[in-house]
């Protein structure tokens, strides 16, 4: 079902607002408050009918209120003052009042299938996730597969750069040999999920395999074998592997689209996944080139919330890593654009993420920063980004048992993800002040075997193998940590951010190392 009104569409399963054949970039909360206006016009909804279906009943000022509605209003051309769209009725509510019409689009697997129209990919990365084929010929295993595929679907649908088909389109194929690229072009995504399920002497083995579907290429491919006892915790698990593997894939491809596209071609996002590439260095230079390219992203999508909060982490690594030339001006940028994504988009569980460990690193309200952490890993359980910061910010609020934890967590999420040197040095970090000065280790040279070119590992080392009066490999570990970064001291990693504030014993094997004060 799509709601039609004036040139534009909006398409609650998909998510999407467009105009005309352009996709309208939208805030998930601003197209919940939408969502909701549109199907309940026939009425004036009040401020706390909105609050409780767009912010779960959640506190909200009527300032945070007021700035959505001019958002949803400025995003679907209702500016002026004119409110041709969206009424307000003072003291009673508010109103969609625009002429819509229902169209109902109809589409299947059949070639004569009709459609009402071609459907847009999405600017953003677009998936749909196929009913898995049951290879046992047994139909009790089709109920599982399909649950499993039902469970894919609502894990992915959690991340919100990802456009998921919703279940009841995807299982219009349920049954039908299909052609990858037509599917694609019915469904209007770029990637699509095909699997089978076969069941054997007590043992159920799951196939997916992840395919462009514009060109048919597969992207990711692998196979799964588990015991056949508790179907629900195997649904579970099963999803959680597919999940895991297939999330980091899709990014990286992503990017490798953005790098080949033309300049005059770049959207929004494609300048976003560039910043991305950039950043993920953490040089001086790829965080200035990250800056410039997420600043581009910000002056096409003013209301792209996750790219100011990655601006805002830009600044954040300036300051940490010693690279600004005014700090106080980059902290004060980076809190700001931290703010404004918040304000833009604080549903989105990895902008919150993000801004957690922002504010832990450079304001540190350890109460605030832990309740945005946990957020984000309620609203996604299968983010290795907010697993990942909620152990830096449980970290730095001296809780470094939990820290320890949710990092685990952050590498079952994603094992292989590109930024696992990140999770290994936090962890390193933790045991540290734990005094499992051996575990440290371990981890430290995990992060090293990862990215033999971050720091934070060899300080790691250097501190750990002082605590454990192993000398010559703490003076080894701390030569290799300045070599990597010679502006390092720790006087600035002190002053730097509140990372240092609970890291005792840290700084005392610093010292011990013989690290420059």
């Amino acid at each position: 079902m799509r709601y039609l009104f004036e040139d534009y569409a909006f398409d609650p399963d998909r998510r999407e607002l467009y105009r005309g054949a352009e996709v309208v970039p939208i805030a998930p909360q601003v197209f919940d408050l939408l969502d909701y206006l549109i199907r309940n016009r026939e009425r004036v909804v009040s401020k706390d009918d909105l609050i409780n279906a767009v912010w779960n009943g959640r506190s909200v000022s009527d300032a945070a209120l007021t700035t959505r509605l001019n958002v949803a209003r400025t995003t679907i051309g209702d500016t002026g003052g004119e409110q041709r769209l969206i009424k307000t009725l003072p003291r009673k509510g508010f109103r969609f009042v625009g002429q819509v019409r229902e169209a109902r689009e109809v589409a299947g697997p059949n070639p004569g299938d009709a459609l009402e129209s071609a459907l847009a990919v999405p600017d953003r990365p677009s998936i749909a996730v196929l009913p898995f084929e049951n290879m046992s010929g047994d139909p009790e295993q089709e109920y599982f597969a399909d649950g499993m595929v039902e469970e894919i679907i609502t894990a992915l649908s959690r991340f919100k750069w990802l456009f998921v088909i919703a279940r009841n389109s995807s299982f219009t194929f349920k049954g039908k040999a299909v052609d990858i690229k037509e599917v694609g072009r019915r469904l209007g995504v770029r990637y699509v999920l095909e699997g089978a399920v076969r069941k054997a002497s007590g043992k159920v083995r799951i196939t997916g395999q992840l395919i462009e579907a514009a060109t048919g290429a597969h992207i990711w491919a692998d196979r799964f074998e588990r015991d056949m006892t508790d179907i629900f915790a195997l649904q579970d698990d099963v999803t959680v592997a597919v999940v895991s593997a297939i999330q980091p894939k899709l990014l990286q491809t992503e990017i490798a689209m953005a790098t080949r596209r033309r300049p005059e071609d770049l959207t929004a996002y494609d300048f976003f996944l560039r910043a991305i590439q950039q950043f993920r260095s953490l040089t001086r230079e790829g965080l200035a080139e990250a800056f410039r390219l997420v600043q581009r992203a910000l002056e096409l999508d003013p209301r792209f919330a996750y790219a100011a909060v990655l601006a805002a982490a830009c600044h954040t690594e300036n300051v940490v890593r010693n690279y600004a030339i005014d700090p106080q001006f980059e902290r004060k940028e980076a809190v700001r654009l931290m703010r404004l994504a918040l304000s833009l988009d604080d549903g989105d569980p990895d902008t919150l993420a993000s801004a957690a460990l922002i504010s832990a690193l450079l304001v540190g309200d350890c109460e605030a920063e832990i309740e945005m952490s946990d957020r984000a890993v309620k609203l996604n359980p299968n983010s290795y980004r907010a697993w990942n910061n909620r152990g830096w910010v449980y970290k730095i609020a001296g809780q470094p048992e939990e820290a320890i934890r949710s990092f685990e967590r952050a590498m079952r999420m994603s094992p292989v993800d590109p930024q696992l040197h990140t999770t290994f040095t936090g962890m390193g970090f933790a045991f540290v002040e734990l005094r499992r000065f051996d575990e440290a280790i371990v981890a430290g040279k995990k992060a090293l075997r990862q990215n033999p070119g971050y720091p934070g590992p060899y300080r790691c080392l250097a501190s750990a193998f002082a605590h454990l009066g192993r000398d010559a490999e703490a003076r080894e570990a701390a030569a290799r940590a300045v070599e990597v970064d010679p502006t390092f001291t720790i006087s600035a990693w002190i002053a730097g951010s509140q990372l240092s504030k609970t890291a005792k014993l840290m700084i005392e094997g610093f010292r011990k190392a013989g690290l420059p004060e």
